[in-house]
C-alpha cells in the first residue's frame, strides 16, 4: 500500500477537483498508457489492486509504471459521534486525479496484451479511463521504413 513517509500537515482540507491535468497528461516512460477521463480520488488500495491486475495479466513480462501517488490524507470521524470536537483522524490516503492524467504505463508487451491488462486495471478504479498509445513511437517506426 502506497503512502508518504512523512507529511508537513497530518490533516488537509478536501479541496476541489476542477480543471484538466496540466502535467502528466502524455505517455512519457512506456509505450501504452491508461488515461483518466473524469476527476476522482483514487485510494492507495485501488492503485495497488490495479497494479496487481496488470502485472498478473502480463505474467511478469514487460514493465509497469505507476504515475500517480496517494499523498492526500482523508480523515473520518468515528461512527455515532456528535458534531464538533475537531477534525477526525486520518483513515486512508488518496491521489487526486484530474481528467487527462496518465495513471499507468506499460512497455515491453504487444498492444493487445497491454490493452487487455489496462482494461482489467480500469475495472479496479473509480473513474472512467481510456487506453492511449505513445505518439512519438508511431513516428519513429514510420521514419525508419
Amino acid at each position: 500500500m502506497l503512502l508518504p513517509k512523512r507529511v508537513k500537515y497530518r490533516r488537509v482540507q478536501r479541496g476541489r477537483m476542477t480543471g484538466k491535468a496540466m502535467r502528466g497528461n502524455f505517455v512519457s516512460n512506456g509505450e501504452f498508457g491508461l488515461q483518466a477521463t473524469e476527476p476522482a480520488w483514487v485510494t492507495s488500495n485501488q492503485i495497488e489492486a490495479a497494479r496487481i491486475a496488470m502485472t498478473r495479466y502480463i505474467k511478469r513480462g514487460g514493465q509497469v509504471w505507476i504515475k500517480i501517488f496517494p499523498d492526500k490524507p482523508v480523515t473520518k470521524k468515528p461512527a455515532e459521534t456528535r458534531m464538533g470536537s475537531g477534525k477526525g483522524s486520518p483513515e486512508y490516503w488518496v491521489a487526486v486525479v484530474k481528467p487527462g492524467r496518465v495513471m499507468f504505463e506499460i512497455a515491453g508487451v504487444p498492444e493487445e496484451t497491454a490493452r487487455e491488462a489496462m482494461r482489467l486495471a480500469s475495472h479496479k478504479l473509480p473513474l472512467k479511463t481510456k487506453f492511449i498509445v505513445r505518439e512519438d513511437s508511431v513516428k519513429e517506426t514510420g521514419g525508419e521504413v
